[in-house]
């Protein structure tokens, strides 16, 4: 079985992790979404996705094969194509024992198939932006900006509340460093527009626009 996976060093090393001693999978590696499109695979994953309507477009030329993508912060409905199976591909999210998918009734067979060959765990969470983990990461991730703005304790020391209070692996701002502060504001300003009570703390934004002044704007 052949896998075309279109990914970063992190996020690869992530997947060979997971299936180091399964036999009958062998990985190809494109460096991009147009060496992605010429690989004749079984399965396609592109974890590298953003939302943009010509690559969206692109992506469609693979149907009707199986075509997995990192869309965390749109639903299949914004996406505009039922077809692809949203994966939770966040930093450290393909590390864990189960993987969160989303997707429709009709593509179910498959993914069944592709779980048992790869021998990963999953569950289907609901197509909603920010799938499960990553909108209770980004919620954290936000509530501990707004402790720091209003001087309620350092980072180290809110990370370490969190790790021994909670018995999560990382605290707040080492979650954010891990999956990227930039992807967490985006995901908040995803969820913003749909429910207003999502307020976004102006460290946050602060934070991004000092690291990662690509994402700031988007």
């Amino acid at each position: 079985m052949l896998i075309a996976v279109l990914a970063d060093e992190e996020l690869k090393a992530e997947i060979l992790g997971k299936n180091s001693t399964k036999d009958g999978i062998e990985y190809i590696w494109p460096d991009s979404l147009s060496s992605l499109l010429m690989v004749e695979a079984d399965y396609y994953f592109d974890l590298k996705f953003e939302m943009d309507v010509e690559r969206i477009s692109k992506l469609r030329a693979l149907l009707p094969k199986t075509v997995l993508i990192g869309g965390v912060n749109d639903n299949l409905a914004t996406i505009g194509d039922d077809r692809f199976i949203r994966i939770n591909s966040w930093p450290g999210m393909l590390e864990r024992e189960i993987i969160e998918l989303a997707f429709t009734d009709q593509l179910l067979s498959r993914v069944e198939s592709l779980a048992e060959k790869l021998g990963w765990q999953y569950i289907r969470v609901p197509d909603l932006p920010g799938m499960v983990t990553p909108r209770v990461i980004a919620m954290i991730v936000n509530e501990a900006f707004f402790a720091l703005e209003e001087g309620l304790s350092s980072r180290s020391e809110i990370d370490i509340a969190m790790r021994l209070g909670t018995s999560y692996p990382y605290g707040p701002f080492e979650w954010a460093a891990k999956v990227g502060a930039g992807k967490i504001l985006r995901l908040l300003r995803s969820l913003q527009v749909r429910n207003n009570r999502y307020e976004i703390s102006a460290e946050l934004v602060k934070e991004v626009n000092s690291t990662d002044p690509v994402f700031a704007n988007k």
